[in-house]
């Protein structure tokens, strides 16, 4: 880490020479297309990743759709009471305009604000999850408290949790270069913060936020420059920790067993219910799927269909190319994410590309584990599909997670414009 910051500094001196030189500089690319950094160059040619935005756009887009294809026949479940076949859709478009909003408002933070309050936020976070388990505050849904009621809408902790981690660890990581060799003195305050959030979200119980989190936390420690050993010691540390958890908990062990067999007498009707259907709605949609609004598995079959199980109904009513098109999409976006960290911390901007990357990891590994557990090769967990799925909280914090890398992609151009971000 340290050489390549050392390449960074000689690369801005030489750079300094020759603008002072009226020399023309090194050309920058933005939207797949090169130029030179020159005093007439459009601000806003190198303003953000359009790119990026674009794609971003194109996943709301087809998440606001599938979100409505996938809950229109709710109002006949008398789970929901009386409602419109528009409700969820309106919610969600509701949800849309506020993280919007949000995002506008976080890309106005320089990252060195970001990188400046970034304990403060994290204190925030633990704050928010001690205080959703307090009885009649916190919200229960599903046996699960893991909502504060805002009146407008339902607000669940654990997702701005992963932003607070993601920050939290990313500042701690540049305050910790020096000593990062060191075990007692760098990695384990970094494992006691992620353990109490841990203990927090298992309290509710939330693992599958527990197990985005301690992702993250770990990816962004192996990005700063954590000696391997002492990686992969907490690597195998948590894989035990997990499997304990699983082990010691009746109904983790028990959608296991679900999993690896779904369609026994046993679990077709149990915790193996909703992955059995899953498959029957991917199975349906073959090569090119039924036809938008033509799944017939959301119809009160598959559980939870606008939220964690939305791959399922994307692949009744798109088929294969529908499910391929999406990872397509995914995996660009992690892709240019990550390049935005690396172009970060090239520039020796440590912070600003550990955060870039730790949105990376955040988004694909969640779309990861959502993909896996929709296509049966993954243990049922309660993880929505990013930017896509139903649900307030979870848009609201991708936004502005995707609002923070254009905001360092931004920092990134100026400073390539010869500038101070």
């Amino acid at each position: 880490m340290s050489g390549r910051a050392g390449v960074a500094q000689r690369l801005g001196d030489w750079w300094a020479g020759l603008s002072s030189a009226g020399g023309d500089g090194l050309p920058v690319r933005a939207g797949g297309m090169e130029y030179r950094r020159t005093a007439s160059t459009p601000a806003s040619v190198l303003g953000f990743d359009q790119a990026l935005v674009w794609v971003v756009v194109a996943l709301l887009a087809w998440g606001t759709v599938m979100v409505y294809s996938a809950s229109i026949a709710l109002p006949d479940n008398p789970r929901f009471g009386k409602i419109a076949p528009t409700h969820f859709l309106v919610r969600h478009i509701f949800a849309l305009v506020m993280a919007f909003v949000a995002a506008l408002l976080a890309f106005q933070v320089p990252m060195a604000l970001w990188e400046r309050h970034a304990r403060g936020l994290f204190l925030l976070s633990l704050f928010l999850l001690i205080l959703v388990l307090v009885p009649h505050v916190g919200t229960v849904v599903n046996g699960a408290r893991r909502w504060l009621s805002l009146g407008v809408m339902n607000f669940q902790p654990s997702e701005l949790a992963k932003f607070a981690v993601l920050i939290y660890a990313a500042d701690y990581m540049v305050r910790k270069m020096e000593v990062k060799e060191r075990f007692f003195r760098a990695v384990l305050p970094m494992g006691a913060a992620v353990a109490v959030v841990g203990a927090l979200l298992l309290a509710e119980p939330d693992m599958g936020a527990f197990m985005v989190i301690a992702v993250i936390a770990m990816g962004i420690l192996f990005l700063g420059g954590v000696n391997a050993r002492m990686f992969f010691l907490i690597a195998f540390i948590l894989v035990l920790a997990f499997a304990a958890m699983v082990w010691f908990s009746d109904w983790r062990r028990e959608r296991i067993f679900a999993y690896l067999d779904p369609w026994s007498e046993k679990h077709a009707l149990g915790k193996g219910y909703q992955l059995s259907h899953s498959l029957i709605a991917i199975g349906r949609g073959e090569i090119f799927g039924v036809g938008l609004g033509g799944s017939v598995e959301k119809l009160h079959w598959l559980p939870e269909a606008h939220t964690d199980f939305l791959l399922a109904v994307i692949g009744e009513e798109f088929g294969l190319v529908g499910v391929i098109a999406l990872i397509v999409l995914f995996f660009w976006m992690v892709r240019r994410i990550m390049h935005i960290g690396r172009q970060a911390i090239a520039l020796d901007r440590v912070f600003a590309g550990l955060v870039a990357q730790g949105v990376a990891m955040w988004m694909g590994f969640q779309a990861f584990i959502n993909m896996g557990v929709n296509l049966g090769a993954l243990p049922t967990k309660g993880l929505t599909l990013p930017l896509m799925s139903f649900g307030g909280s979870a848009i609201l914090m991708n936004l502005v997670a995707i609002a923070v890398v254009l905001r360092v992609d931004y920092e990134n151009k100026l400073l390539m414009r010869g500038g101070h971000a």
